[in-house]
């Protein structure tokens, strides 16, 4: 398998996926704006989102991947088979009886995850409300990510990083038809939501039957497999959506300021574009790539792919941080500034964001590293590493929260990821599983100073062309999309000068197996 050419396989369909996600936040911001009815939808959205990611992603792709693939390459397609139908049933189970809890107990659920919105009736009741509609979305999304890795265990990317699409597309519906005909349009989204997950799932029922690798639907059972899967499967719960643990503390933090959580959800929007493309495409091709070379004993093809993987990670995502941060103002103006959305939240929506920006590589970098410990099955050492990096995030949050606000929160996160990445990174060298070689450790270097040059490029062009950024949207869409792709040309520039790439590289990074 190549990396590199799958990695732009799900990089590239996930960049899609987040520009129709774009489009949707501009019609959403438009809608409803940064008050109490978006407050209250983005909770009920990050709610599900966040179950989903813990449960789903983190849990099952850092467990399930590497038992699938021994099962698939020791005994065969159908004992593979066999062990996913035996996992989706107890995850089935298990979904139900969490979503009707869940369901159960929203109101005090919502205590806990926004506190501040106790203060206002009107937006609890909303967020409650909200919350019960998307929340189903927990159920079928959890599913699809348990097929979606099959299929990349198989060595088919697209479908599962194609289904985010059907999300957006649900969504952008949703704001165009079922929004007029309700009277709140935060639940005629959670509505869209809901419609979402239902909509993914069969997206990926198709795609398995595709595979010819069609699930059924067997009793539950707790077989050795699926007791090893939940034992691997428990510690990944928290190091797999270190993420999305974060920024949900960072949203009942939030709460207790007017605004905040819009300011963040729309700055968290922007970064995790990169974030998603990078970091995540690299992580979901590099978890099955490992797993399968570490069960043939090719240590030192896992050694060369986690060294690639940082190099191409880092290539693409420190030059993302560095133009975030400078045209961040720009950017949130440009996509968001219209309608509800104020010239005030604009700036208050482009600190946090570049304060994210400087966290972008470690959030990548946390993504490249967590697959050397999954591949080998070690879920505990992310856990512990995970909760030392929560337990930094709720002390620097609160803290800086007090003084600064939202920034404070911000910046809780973003210090919370370094110290996650630094102590994965650090430990995988220090387990002899993963060593900087001379081609990382020259060009890492040299890709910073070719983004710093970038950055201060995109620092005059922005100037230039402020006229144009602040004309009206087709025109200042424009100029924003002129001005990026000023950067891109000037960074690769950049990088042929300094050495950092060579065009020679890419061609036999996309050829080699």
């Amino acid at each position: 398998m190549n990396i590199v050419r799958s990695a732009a396989t799900v990089g590239g369909t996930t960049l899609i996926s987040r520009l129709l996600g774009f489009l949707r936040d501009v019609m959403v911001a438009a809608t409803v704006g940064t008050g109490p009815v978006a407050d209250a939808f983005f909770v009920a959205f990050r709610f599900p989102n966040m179950f989903r990611s813990i449960f789903a992603e983190g849990a099952f792709n850092s467990a399930f991947v590497p038992l699938f693939a021994k099962r698939l390459e020791g005994d065969g397609k159908d004992a593979a088979r066999r062990f996913a139908e035996d996992a989706m049933s107890v995850l089935l189970v298990a979904l139900l009886i969490l979503t009707i809890a869940a369901e159960l107990a929203m109101p005090w659920l919502m205590l806990v995850f926004a506190p501040g919105f106790s203060e206002d009736p009107q937006k609890f009741g909303w967020a409650v409300e909200f919350t019960r509609i998307a929340f189903p979305y927990l159920l079928f999304i959890s599913l699809t990510a348990l097929q979606s890795a099959i299929l990349n265990s198989l060595g088919r990317f697209f479908p599962g990083a194609a289904a985010p699409v059907m999300l957006n597309i649900t969504l952008i519906l949703a704001v165009l038809f079922l929004v007029p005909l309700t009277d709140n349009p935060g639940r005629a989204l959670a509505w869209g939501v809901a419609a979402a997950g239902v909509v993914q799932f069969l997206w990926l029922c198709v795609s398995l039957w595709r595979a010819g690798f069609v699930l059924r639907l067997r009793r539950p059972r707790l077989t050795p497999e699926v007791r090893r899967l939940f034992r691997l499967g428990v510690p990944g719960v928290i190091a797999g959506g270190i993420t999305q643990v974060n920024l949900t503390i960072g949203t009942m933090i939030a709460s207790l300021q007017a605004g905040a959580v819009s300011w963040l959800y729309y700055a968290d929007r922007i970064y995790q574009l990169p974030l998603a493309v990078i970091g995540i495409a690299i992580g979901v091709v590099l978890l099955p790539e490992l797993s399968h070379r570490l069960r043939a004993g090719d240590h030192g093809g896992a050694s060369w792919s986690q060294n690639r993987a940082i190099e191409f990670s880092m290539l693409l995502t420190v030059p993302a941080a560095v133009g975030a941060a400078v045209l961040a103002a720009d950017i949130i103006r440009v996509l968001f500034e219209r309608g509800a959305f104020t010239s005030a939240d604009t700036q208050a929506t482009a600190l946090a964001l570049i304060i994210y920006a400087a966290g972008l590589p470690a959030f990548v970098l946390i993504k490249v590293f967590q697959p050397g410990f999954f591949a080998r099955e070690d879920t505990k050492t992310p856990l512990r590493f995970a909760a030392i990096s929560i337990a930094v995030n709720i002390a620097t949050s609160i803290v800086l929260f007090i003084p600064f606000g939202f920034a404070g929160i911000a910046t809780g996160t973003t210090l919370s990821a370094w110290v996650n990445a630094g102590q994965l990174g650090a430990r995988l060298y220090r387990n002899g599983e993963f060593s900087p070689d001379q081609q990382l450790v020259r060009r890492l270097p040299l890709t910073l100073m070719a983004a710093i040059g970038m950055g201060a490029a995109l620092w005059f062009g922005a100037d230039a062309l402020d006229v144009f950024l602040a004309d009206r949207l087709l025109v200042s869409l424009s100029a924003l999309l002129a001005l990026i792709g000023f950067g891109v040309i000037v960074f690769f520039l950049l990088c042929q000068v300094t050495g950092a790439l060579r065009i020679g590289d890419l061609r036999r990074a996309f050829l080699r197996s």
